[in-house]
């Protein structure tokens, strides 16, 4: 495929970006231009001094990175991210792409050991973003052995739309990585996270129990994670 091919493609997909921003079809939209630009982990994170919540875990790689990577980042790790200082002295407005090499500076042995070595990971391309009431970090991670190529052009438009989306939200009862699935998918998480068992979650949706392990291991799959323990490390309030 040419390079202008390539770009005709990612114009499309921005372009579906920007006509659902602030719908549900928003993420999977997201993902899709994200996939096709060669990643491995799409993360988004909502970040403060002291609190920190998932909004986006997009796994594209038959590797459970999701759960590496959120699960423990959200148990108090990300306060040890490197680039959380940056991202917290940003004026509002402003955007900054930053590439992650590890080891990098600022980056203790243990986290580089977690969130890179652990699951093989070359790096990331990180875009950190001020916006007027939230401060978000995209992650785009990559493989040791196949590093993603994003002009920081891009990457600021692809970070610009994620703010778009979620600065326009309104309050939701459904935690924010679940987005990214189906109704039915979202379903079976949501029932999970209430502590409902397969059979209950089967007859609420007139479905069978066989067709509620489906949806659950299509959403496992997406989000990245591959138990209910991960489901709730994703999902619960920070």
């Amino acid at each position: 495929m040419s390079p202008a091919a390539d770009s005709d493609g990612a114009l499309e997909l921005i372009d579906d970006c920007l006509a659902c921003c602030g719908r549900p079809e928003f993420l999977p939209r997201l993902a899709e231009l994200v996939r096709s630009l060669g990643p491995r982990q799409l993360m988004v994170f909502e970040l403060s001094a002291e609190r920190a919540s998932c909004l986006v875990s997009a796994n594209f790689s038959a590797l459970r990175l999701g759960e590496a990577l959120a699960a423990r980042y959200l148990d108090g790790w990300f306060r040890q991210d490197p680039l959380l200082p940056r991202l917290l002295a940003l004026p509002a407005g402003a955007c900054e792409v930053v590439p992650l090499h590890a080891p990098a500076p600022g980056m203790g042995e243990d986290y580089w050991e977690i969130f890179f070595r652990q699951p093989m990971l070359g790096g990331k391309l990180a875009v950190l973003m001020a916006g007027a009431t939230r401060r978000l970090a995209v992650y785009l991670y990559a493989a040791e052995d196949r590093p993603a190529k994003i002009a920081p052009a891009l990457a600021r438009i692809l970070g610009r739309l994620v703010l778009m989306h979620f600065e326009g939200l309104p309050a939701s009862a459904t935690p924010a990585p679940l987005a990214l699935l189906s109704e039915r998918e979202a379903q079976v998480c949501m029932g999970i996270l209430d502590g409902r068992k397969a059979e209950i979650i089967a007859g609420d949706m007139g479905v069978t129990v066989s067709t509620v392990a489906t949806y659950r291991r299509r959403a496992y799959e997406k989000l990245g994670i591959s138990s209910r323990g991960a489901l709730f490390a994703l999902c619960r309030p920070r």
